[in-house]
């Protein structure tokens, strides 16, 4: 039996939005680190930052195993760097104003509307700090993905365990769509249907301040769910979050100002009306698609199976699952009428393959279903045009 089942999370009777968070500037103003620990050491902030981005530049380091590889080498003989130290030190982490009533607050809110909201920690900081701040203590996290140390037997840290970059924090989202939370189950890697998944991505908001946060931000925007950019409620600079909106990479930008009543607030609690209401659309879709599929099989096997490479890439969850499926479809020539309108649909709705679809191998396909219609539809039209641009 594999021993991860257990944990794993089951998809819901009701809609799930999973709410993922970065940490440093976006639940709190300033970096974990900086806010008792880099002192502790007596270590000018600034210079702590410099030299551990030139320890990362020198040694073809990752920025985030140079930092905590500087705050365990100054510690030496001056702190002593436990789970529990750093725990309290995360205890002293300010947040930004309303923080520490989110949480309860919008689930209060998602459960009257018949929506379960789940809040996930997605950051380069550290777990261990960010599990001594006054909210985790509270249990508000699902779950905490985070760069953390590994401690031996008398509690000193002694390597890390894990090193969260921007890069790969995306892995985390597909964890959470799937509800294998385990950051070793292997099962993330199993194939799941549309309508299988527990978070789908539409039902995911993604909330950060920074560069770091955009594969995150983009893996979500692009897949129908919402990503929010935070700014100082304060200094009211919100060049980071204008370049992202430039750029395609959010949906909206607010001030990271938690309290209720407040425009992050009342922007969140929008995006749960909109996924009360959609979720029950899709449940209906999934319903009558699963009918239609079962009308469908007393067609020919080659029908059959073009029926069902038509749902995978409406269905389609990476770019690459996008490719393989275009080379199965590629290998059939003759496409009715309600087929080819099916395809150009897609094309022009689905944002997985609207993305890639002038990649060589989605132009090719549609070309030459563009040459099979006699007459274009209006998604036959907005295709070409799209493979245009």
């Amino acid at each position: 039996m594999n021993k991860y089942l257990e944990e794993r999370k089951s998809k819901e009777n009701k809609p799930v939005v999973a709410i993922c968070y970065d940490f440093d500037k976006t639940l709190s103003p300033d970096d974990m680190q900086a806010q008792g620990y880099i002192q502790a050491l007596g270590c000018d902030i600034k210079q702590f930052w410099t030299e551990s981005n030139e320890l990362a530049e020198k040694n073809d380091m990752d920025h985030n195993l140079a930092y905590m590889y500087e705050m365990v080498e100054k510690a030496e003989g001056q702190v002593l760097v436990t789970k529990k130290s750093l725990q309290e030190y995360g205890g002293r982490v300010k947040l930004f104003p309303g923080a520490e009533g989110w949480f309860d607050r919008i689930n209060a809110y998602a459960r009257d509307k018949g929506v379960i909201t789940e809040h996930y920690i997605i950051s380069s900081g550290l777990k261990e700090m960010i599990e001594g701040t006054a909210i985790a203590k509270r249990g508000v996290f699902e779950k905490i993905y985070a760069s953390s140390f590994y401690f031996n037997e008398r509690g000193a840290a002694k390597w890390p365990a894990q090193a969260v970059n921007y890069t790969n924090k995306t892995q985390f989202l597909f964890r959470i769509q799937k509800g294998i939370l385990n950051i070793n189950d292997p099962g993330v890697n199993d194939s799941f249907s549309e309508d299988e998944l527990r978070v789908p991505f539409r039902n995911m908001i993604y909330i950060g301040d920074s560069d770091t946060d955009i594969p995150c931000m983009k893996l979500v925007t692009a897949n129908g769910g919402h990503s929010i950019a935070v700014y100082n409620p304060e200094t009211q600079d919100k060049s980071k979050a204008y370049k992202m909106m430039r750029e395609k990479r959010i949906k909206f930008f607010a001030p990271a100002d938690y309290s209720e009543g407040q425009e992050l607030d009342l922007l969140v609690k929008d995006i749960i009306d909109r996924t009360a209401s959609n979720e029950k659309l899709e449940n209906k879709y999934y319903e009558q698609r699963k009918e239609q599929i079962v009308s469908d099989k007393g067609q020919s096997e080659e029908t059959r199976k073009k029926v069902d490479l038509i749902n995978a890439l409406n269905n389609s969850g990476n770019f690459s699952y996008t490719h393989t499926v275009i080379a199965d479809l590629s290998r059939f020539d003759g496409w009715t009428l309600s087929e080819r309108e099916e395809l150009f649909e897609i094309a022009v709705n689905n944002n997985q393959v609207r993305c890639i679809l002038t990649d060589s191998d989605l132009k090719n396909f549609y070309t030459a279903l563009l040459k099979q219609s006699k007459s274009l539809s209006d998604n036959a039209r907005k295709v070409n045009d799209l493979m245009k641009e």
